[in-house]
């Protein structure tokens, strides 16, 4: 019987491994949300206008 069970626990683990691999490499889904989009490029653009107003000098406090 201990001979099975030294058998069985490899085998086992070798199908848990290939679902999560299975799992792990499905195709990522698509967030389809346009709130979110829009706020994230709303997001960058502040932040090009925050980094361009820097290399100019402005708002330094000197």
């Amino acid at each position: 019987m201990a001979v099975l069970a030294w058998l069985i626990i490899p085998v086992v683990a070798a199908l848990l491994a290939t679902v999560w691999a299975g799992w792990a490499q499905r195709a990522p889904r698509a967030t389809g949300d346009p709130a979110s989009l829009a706020e994230h490029r709303r997001f960058m653009a502040a932040m090009e206008r925050t980094t361009a107003d820097a290399g100019r000098g402005e708002g330094s406090g000197r």
